[in-house]
């Protein structure tokens, strides 16, 4: 690490190495930069999908719909196991969607406990005025990386996320 400049999460592991030598506390170094990476990427996120009206959460869900093909439609609970949300915060932002127009919700007429959910064509141009800005971004946010340190990471990720389920 000596050519390289120390981060906040260095100078913290290197504190709690100076005042708790006998704790490991290697794992810091991994958490704390996962934690701070994913603060930068929602702050920079929501600043993308703000100029089109959006919350990170909504474009969540109305691209879970969108990518689910036409006639764009899921039912809550498909969508709860895509987005990986709470029902109470899926309510609140399919609240918010209905209320700006970009999806319409209906009682499935075979099972009355059912709900579904579907986006309307204001709801399909929302998603695919905004994609290409909301990709662009995240390209932006990736740019340090080259593909096959992206691909790693994406790996690595992807395992921790497969051990923690």
């Amino acid at each position: 690490m000596a050519d390289e400049a120390l981060d906040a999460v260095d100078r913290i592991v290197q504190q709690w190495h100076a005042e708790r030598p006998d704790v490991d506390v290697s794992p810091m170094a991994v958490i704390g930069r996962i934690s701070r990476a994913a603060s930068v990427l929602d702050k920079r996120t929501q600043a993308v999908l703000i100029e089109f009206g959006l919350q990170p959460g909504e474009f969540d869900l109305i691209a879970t719909l969108r990518r689910a093909g036409a006639p764009h439609r899921l039912t809550v609970g498909q969508l709860l196991d895509s987005a990986m949300v709470t029902s109470g915060a899926v309510t609140h932002r399919l609240n918010r969607l209905t209320d700006k127009g970009l999806i319409e919700r209906e009682i499935d007429p075979t099972n009355r406990r059912v709900v579904i959910v579907q986006l309307t064509p204001a709801g399909v141009a929302a998603v695919d005025a905004a994609l290409p800005a909301h990709v662009a971004n995240e390209e932006a946010l990736l740019g340090s990386l080259n593909p096959g340190e992206r691909s790693q990471l994406a790996d690595l990720l992807k395992r921790l996320l497969l051990d923690l389920r």
